[in-house]
């Protein structure tokens, strides 16, 4: 890895897809309406950034550390968060495309995602608990022995959830929710 450090920086609508990107580590900074679709980031350290408005699509992930890192109207889809630097993981997002994503094991607990597309995203085997999936379309996505205890989804849709293959003890779901829950043992719930 580089020796490249950058600490409290701006960066504004760069093209890493046709500049070159310096892996390293980024403290502080702030990426808005930045293209990294595709780039390599392997190796790099993010601490305390954000990303604003940024495509980061089908970018190579591997080893790449996110420590409390948020992510605000971005497009993040086809990326692989379970090749991550698994130490420190922490990441939030609001209003971001994330589909056909995966966090296959992941250690997640208390993330907050709120109003994003999440279809056909792999959450199996992820620590979800208390986490924050409010407001999200869950088409096709994955749960499989995905821990969710106390986690909240309410207000998101398409949820298909197995209770009998999954820990939601004390999980919150919206009442129209519960026929994704109960999808299997072919229970029909109507509104009163």
């Amino acid at each position: 890895m580089s020796d490249h450090y950058l600490n409290d920086e701006h960066l504004d609508q760069i093209d890493f897809t046709s500049r070159s990107f310096e892996p390293g580590e980024y403290e502080y900074c702030t990426f808005t309406n930045c293209n990294f679709a595709e780039v390599d980031l392997t190796g790099t350290t993010f601490v305390d950034c954000e990303f604003r408005n940024c495509n980061l699509s089908n970018a190579n992930l591997s080893s790449c550390a996110f420590r409390t890192v948020r992510f605000t109207d971005c497009k993040l889809l086809g990326l692989r968060w379970d090749t991550c630097n698994k130490f420190g993981f922490d990441v939030s997002f609001a209003a971001c495309q994330l589909n056909h994503s995966s966090f296959f094991q992941m250690i997640m607990k208390k993330t907050s995602i709120t109003n994003c597309s999440l279809e056909g995203v792999d959450f199996a085997e992820t620590d979800l608990s208390e986490a924050k999936i409010t407001e999200c379309n869950l088409l096709n996505a994955t749960f499989d022995a995905t821990l969710l205890e106390r986690a909240d989804l309410r207000g998101s849709v398409h949820l298909q959830i197995d209770p009998d293959v999954n820990r939601i003890r004390g999980m919150r779901v919206s009442k129209s929710a519960l026929a994704g829950l109960l999808g299997k043992y072919q229970i029909q719930v109507d509104e009163d």
